[in-house]
């Protein structure tokens, strides 16, 4: 007589390994949808580095869909996105002193708003507003042609010491800052 086993669900091997780590299904770098990245730069002589997930837009309507309007967004995926700023610096009229933060933003269809926040280490939708330190305006724009995966850069500003781009589907958003005390 044949046995006959329905499988309902299969979890592949490297997924459970994954599990057996404590780390979340998928999140294997091989398996990931969303690669991690880095964005850094040098800028008079101090490094400033961020680590993001890029996800894609796999046909899918990003803002005011997949991420919706005037909500708190991890800013990427899979881990939150982490900043480390070797010096104070300034953005407007905050001051954000050195070390390390997790960044989110509030998109809107007026201008997107950038959180820096306290808290780090944490997965991308762990999400304190208790540990901001601040939130700041961005300004916003539109890209010459549709960008299929989220980045993020950091350079030298023109007309300020330094400019992060979040750059996806069809915007990029803004942020200039400059070193405090320069």
């Amino acid at each position: 007589m044949k046995r006959i086993i329905k499988l309902e669900h299969v979890v592949p091997a490297l997924a459970l390994g994954a599990l057996a780590l404590g780390t979340p299904q998928g999140v294997a770098s091989q398996e990931r949808l969303s690669p991690l990245d880095s964005a850094t730069v040098v800028l008079e002589g101090h490094q400033f580095d961020i680590q993001y997930g890029r996800p894609s837009m796999r046909e899918r309507t990003i803002y005011g869909g997949l991420v919706p309007w005037d909500q708190v967004w991890r800013t990427g995926a899979n881990e939150a996105t982490h900043i480390r700023i070797p010096v104070d610096i300034e953005i407007g009229d905050e001051t954000v002193p050195a070390g390390h933060y997790t960044l989110f933003t509030i998109p809107s269809q007026g201008g997107w708003t950038l959180v820096i926040n306290s808290q780090t280490g944490q997965w991308g939708t762990a999400y304190d507003q208790s540990q901001d330190f601040v939130r700041v305006p961005m300004a916003t724009s539109a890209l010459d042609a549709p960008l299929e995966q989220f980045t993020i850069t950091i350079a030298e500003g023109d007309g300020s010491d330094g400019v992060i781009h979040f750059d996806w589907e069809q915007t990029r958003a803004v942020l200039e800052f400059d070193l405090a005390g320069g």
